[in-house]
């Protein structure tokens, strides 16, 4: 096949074991395993692609963001990435209002491009950030903005589109289409388009004549059945001003959906003002942001809410109405647009966060059912009916304004049972005969995929099954596009991700969120590819931001590590396919916190590499030895620092140091502090108002963080001083999977600390990522977390004066553990309190650790700084650069040459 490809000038083409564990799967709970997967860097290369599968009668996959949740975007043939190449925008025409673009191009860019004209693409699904324009047409997504904008179908203005081999021209292929349609004119004027979620099977009702007979809007939802689609342009629609939101509070979400049609009353026939969403949301999901450590702005009472969206220059005078229609317990019109972007946030993480959501994992499959507004109610009444009649349960949450109903259920596959999967066939199959009276479709926006053409049956009559088999004979004779969907399709319990059977695999580190399962811990990813957006504002993830390549997004690693602990890769952990896809992990944690479904790829990575190493004997690189025990060395170095900071400033001897020691010849070696925080700090008598636990960091190489946090605090009249004991957490040694010796460490250093935080007074460590490891990494290695605080909840918790800041603009770089584990909100607000203008930026700064030390890691060390710390940087010359981690200051001491200072040292500052 690889050999077909390329003959006919497909360059990128992969049919490596790692490329096919990475595009196995998709957000759904199916795996098949490609043979190959291609990146085509030119549309002209899809009737290459075409051209290969007919010659060699291989089926072909399109893939988008992989996202789609029913299974619709992975196949056992060829599985084309539209998103890696095919990503551009062409031609913004902003007086016909329309967009020609790519299939790979990603919502969030299109609506970028868009922007500097006053305009967007309508429908904006919850992943938007990372779902692609060809991905939203196979599906016909919506999104929650569908009820003012129309579906994807609804914006589809022409596609260029390439169709099945044998299908001839385009115009044969219409001309066949309307001889299918044109014998059953009767039965599809009756039968689709009934309403407007009605996206099950293919939407006959575009082929009529008095709609145009459109072939481009067929294909819309048609999952790459029927065609590949090259070049799409979509209509565009004015960007309103001043959006109004208003959160209603109902007892449950079943109350929720008997309001529905009295709002969508209340706001028909207005002129000056629309709805564009009216969205549900699940007390739990909220109750889950809020367990993380997130802020969740005020929310009337109630355990399920309505968010409504009006738009238009009377929208604030439409929300009382509104409101007085809505018969809800309580109501928040949202005044502030940073309280309404965190609102849609939760929203939109709605898929991931109700996976996670009850007390075990939470399941696509049944996803997005819809029904007309006017029965939901009554449909959510007897879906509630039919989870308890199966012993099941599930958060549910969506479109409500257009009938549509998300939920993630708790079905109890079991990895090795295949039977564990009749609950899933047997709820499915009642829900679709219960969904049948309600007059309802299968799907309202994700496509029918392998999870639900099974159940066509239960919806359509036999006629209109017909139909499907004949546009799919039109326009794909040979069913190589995409087969097993829609038409002839494949049992929807075949191939499930979930109960496929696990190696015995004993993990070292406790793991007590997953309980103690490291296969559980890996699976938590369900692919909804939070990790994949081009762009963010949190830290996930880092080195995708610098290469945009699946492999080394936290989707891609988590899909890697479920083949190797289910038997895909032959070497299990140890496979290359694991050491590929783990290497530019920078273990920076962001996912840990950023992640929908609480992914910690560091903590995996750490374990992997301990599975590999320690127990199944792969030798360990040199680099894990020396940088690893970095704090070792640093004990070992103390007393002779200013000799050993001499050598390693002599050129030869410091090319030999870190040739030896792994480290890439272009990075600087730290300094070690002529003397240590423990060795410099005032002397211990008596017990102190706060302690300061001295990290390995802090000790052996900024010191300065301690003086200065002892400076501000007896400034406010209290006595601070280090803990005397050698207490190093063993964050090197966790991040290079020496686990073992990680354990004792962190045992030795729990129990040294133990008495001083057991005696009441204050702790603080300084150096993030080591506060972060005893926050995190302790629990996982010995089941303790010493209660130590960070230098900013330590002022906030004291209440202590601030100093005056006024005028004073900072860039911050918080350090991605502190990001993740620790939260930054306290640093923030007690700088904007003391008056600073604070610039926080987004990211990873580039050098975690040992990451951006290690040869061969360098360029994507620089191309991570690049994505938002040195930009930054640069654009606010003048600004104090606030940086708590040692890693971010040795990064930007490396690249920028700018003095950094820890938060002690700023405050210390401004009180002498």
């Amino acid at each position: 096949m690889v050999a077909e490809l390329r003959a006919r000038g497909v360059s990128d083409v992969d049919d490596s074991p790692l490329a096919r564990a990475l595009y196995s799967t998709d957000a759904s709970l199916y795996r098949i395993l490609p043979q190959v997967v291609v990146r085509p860097r030119e549309a002209d290369e899809l009737d290459a692609v075409l051209d290969a599968a007919r010659v060699t009668q291989t089926p072909i996959t399109m893939r988008g963001a992989g996202t789609s949740i029913a299974g619709n975007a992975v196949g056992p043939g060829i599985v084309v990435d539209t998103r890696r190449h095919l990503d551009r925008v062409l031609e913004i025409d902003p007086e016909a209002r329309t967009a020609r673009v790519q299939p790979g191009v990603v919502h969030a860019d299109l609506q970028r491009a868009a922007a500097p004209h006053g305009l967007r693409f309508g429908p904006d699904p919850s992943t938007h950030p990372r779902c692609t324009i060809g991905g939203m047409i196979g599906n016909n997504a919506c999104g929650s903005r569908a009820l003012g904008y129309g579906r994807t179908v609804d914006n589809v203005v022409a596609l260029d589109a390439a169709f099945g081999p044998g299908a001839g021209s385009r115009a044969d292929v219409e001309a066949g289409l309307a001889r299918v349609v044109d014998g059953h004119l009767g039965h599809v004027r009756t039968t689709f388009g009934r309403f407007g979620r009605q996206v099950s099977g293919y939407s006959l009702e575009h082929l009529l004549p008095e709609r145009g007979r459109s072939l481009d809007r067929l294909l819309a939802g048609s999952e790459g059945t029927l065609a590949l689609i090259r070049e799409a342009t979509v209509r565009l629609v004015e960007d309103p001003a001043d959006p109004q939101l208003v959160v209603l509070g109902y007892p449950s979400m079943i109350e929720a959906a008997d309001a529905v049609p009295a709002l969508l009353a209340a706001t028909v026939g207005q002129e000056d003002a629309a709805m564009t969403a009216c969205e549900g949301l699940d007390a739990r999901i909220v109750e889950l942001v809020r367990a993380k450590g997130n802020a969740v702005p005020d929310l009337p009472p109630g355990a399920g809410w309505l968010f409504v969206e009006l738009v238009g220059p009377d929208a604030r005078a439409l929300v009382g109405r509104v409101v007085a229609e809505s018969g809800a317990l309580g109501h928040r019109h949202v005044g502030s647009a940073a309280e309404a972007t965190a609102l849609w946030r939760i929203r939109e993480d709605g898929a991931g966060l109700a996976a996670r959501s009850l007390k075990t994992p939470a399941y696509s499959g049944w996803e997005d059912a819809a029904v007309p507004p006017e029965r939901l109610g009554a449909w959510l009444r007897d879906f509630d009916g039919l989870l308890r009649d199966h012993d099941l349960d599930g958060v549910p949450y969506g479109h409500f304004a257009d009938g549509c109903v998300h939920v993630r259920i708790d079905f109890p596959f079991a990895p090795g049972d295949a039977g564990s999967s009749r609950v899933f066939r047997d709820f499915l199959t009642a829900c679709a005969l219960k969904l049948r009276e309600h007059g309802g479709s299968l799907s309202g926006e994700h496509g029918d995929g392998r999870a639900r053409s099974e159940l066509m049956p239960l919806m359509y009559d036999a006629e209109s099954l017909r139909l499907f088999a004949a546009v799919k004979a039109v326009c794909d004779p040979t069913n190589l596009l995409n087969p097993g969907n829609i038409v002839d399709p494949d049992p929807l319990d075949e191939a499930l991700r979930p109960v496929r059977e696990r190696l015995p695999i004993t993990p070292l580190l406790r793991l007590p969120h997953d309980g103690g399962s490291l296969g559980d811990a890996v699976h938590r990813c369900t692919g909804v590819g939070k990790c994949v957006a081009p762009r963010t504002t949190g830290v996930m993830c880092p080195s995708y931001l610098a290469t945009h390549e699946e492999k080394d997004s936290t989707r891609g690693r988590a899909r890697v590590l479920q083949e190797a602990v289910t038997g895909g890769l032959p070497g299990g952990l140890a496979d290359p396919a694991v050491t590929d896809a783990l290497d530019l992990c920078l273990a920076c944690k962001g996912c840990a916190s950023d992640c929908p479904t609480g992914v910690d790829m560091a903590t995996y990575k750490a374990e992997a590499l301990h599975q590999k190493h320690d127990v199944q004997g792969v030798r360990r690189p040199r680099s894990h030895h020396l940088l690893g025990r970095l704090p070792r060395w640093a004990d070992l170095a103390a007393p002779v620092a200013p000799l050993a900071n001499a050598l390693t400033r002599l050129g030869p001897v410091a090319r030999i140091a870190r040739a030896t020691a792994g480290i890439d010849q272009r990075r600087s070696i730290p300094a070690f502090a002529r003397r240590t925080l423990r060795r410099s700090a005032p002397p211990v008598t008596g017990t102190p108002d706060v302690w300061i636990w001295a990290d390995s960091f802090s000790d052996h190489f900024f010191p300065g963080n301690g003086h200065a946090a002892i400076e501000f605090l007896e400034a406010r009249g209290l006595t601070a001083r280090v803990v005397p004991a050698d207490a190093c957490c063993g964050l090197t040694l966790i991040s290079t999977g020496q686990l073992d010796a990680a354990r004792t460490l962190m045992r030795r250093t729990v129990e040294r600390l133990r008495p001083y935080v057991a005696s009441g007074v204050p702790v603080i460590g300084l150096e993030p990522s080591c506060l972060a490891t005893l926050r995190s990494d302790a629990e996982e290695l010995v089941g303790e977390m010493p209660d130590v605080l960070t230098f900013a909840e330590l002022v906030t918790r004291l209440d202590l004066e601030l100093p005056d800041l006024t005028g004073v603009e900072v860039v911050a770089q918080p350090h991605c553990h502190h990001h993740a584990v620790l939260g930054w909100a306290a640093d923030q607000a007690l700088l904007e309190k003391a008056g600073a203008t604070v610039t926080r930026v987004a990211g990873c700064c580039g050098l975690a650790g040992n990451f951006g030390m290690e040869q061969g890691h360098y360029d994507v060390s620089v191309a991570v700084a690049e994505t938002h710390l040195l930009p930054a940087v640069r654009s606010h010359p003048d600004a104090v650069v606030l940086a708590d981690g040692m890693s971010c200051r040795v990064q930007l001491d490396d690249l920028a040459d700018v003095p950094t200072l820890h938060l002690a040292e700023l405050f210390a500052s401004r009180v002498r």
